[in-house]
């Protein structure tokens, strides 16, 4: 089955469709050459700095750099992005609510081998979710073009649908090609893994994902994000961090107050289910 791509302007409901279908999809040319290079030029210290993996999985000679939220003001512009946060909600609608769930630059470095295929909701302690019910909605933006010969995604389109914890091999992927600037979405339940790079250049990828409130997050905002830089973020992007109740009486602070009343020092009497409560539909 191939990789379905659409256009800039296809909807959330379109973006959804497939994604429930085929359990990825690209969105080709999405970010502006000059985007790309700002968010890189703002992270490029830090993916100096970010050492290797240490196991196979996370990649011997891949970095994988994270705490985007903090370090660069253009990585914020893309978490927000309007069509991906809208599609990310439409996907997993029937949660009251979705958080920011990890931010990464992912360097795969030349001569690489390829990643194990697997699904990323595995991270939640390998449960079992209920066939067709979905808990991420996840992005690799491509910084650079994205070939089969440097290490694009590999995945398995409609195996959102298979059963849980199979094994698969190379030659049951593709790859996601893609030009620069370009976005794979793919689901939780998706199998996929990060290709080879047989090349001698490193290839980047962004990748953000977003999950349904009432889990954990995988990359623990409120620490990759000081206080400090924190309180001067918009509220819109701290709610999707984290800084609001993932339901009706999850993650209030002390006397029920709202997360982010707590956050700005500000006395609140919101009780349980206060107005960062918002109900994760679409018309």
């Amino acid at each position: 089955m191939p990789i379905q791509h659409l256009t800039p302007d296809a909807t959330p409901a379109e973006l959804a469709e497939v994604l429930a279908a085929d359990g990825c999809v690209v969105i080709d040319s999405l970010a502006s050459a000059e985007d790309r290079a700002t968010l890189m030029s703002e992270l490029r210290p830090y993916i100096d700095a970010t050492p290797a993996g240490s196991d196979d999985f996370s990649g011997r000679n891949t970095k994988r750099t994270g705490g985007l939220v903090a370090r660069s003001p253009k990585a914020r512009e893309f978490v927000m992005h309007p069509l991906i946060l809208d599609t990310a909600r439409t996907v997993l609608s029937y949660a009251t609510s979705i958080q920011l769930h990890l931010t990464q630059v992912i360097a795969i470095g030349g001569d690489s081998p390829a990643q194990s295929i697997h699904r990323d909701q595995w991270a939640f302690d390998f449960f079992p979710f209920p066939a067709e019910y979905e808990v991420q909605c996840n992005t690799i933006w491509a910084l650079d073009d994205f070939t089969e010969a440097n290490g694009a995604t590999r995945v398995i389109p409609g195996s959102n649908h298979f059963e849980d914890r199979q094994r698969f091999e190379l030659a049951d992927t593709e790859p996601a090609e893609m030009k620069a600037g370009s976005v794979l979405l793919y689901t939780g339940r998706l199998y996929h893994g990060g290709g080879a790079n047989q090349t001698d250049a490193t290839r980047h990828g962004l990748n953000l994902t977003y999950n349904v409130s009432w889990l954990r997050q995988e990359e623990n905002q409120y620490l990759s994000v000081p206080r400090e830089i924190a309180v001067d973020l918009d509220d819109d992007l701290l709610r999707l961090m984290g800084y609001a109740r993932g339901a009706y009486a999850l993650g209030y602070v002390d006397d029920t107050r709202d997360p982010l009343d707590a956050l700005r020092d500000r006395v609140s009497v919101a009780g349980f289910g206060g107005d960062d409560v918002v109900p994760n539909s679409r018309s």
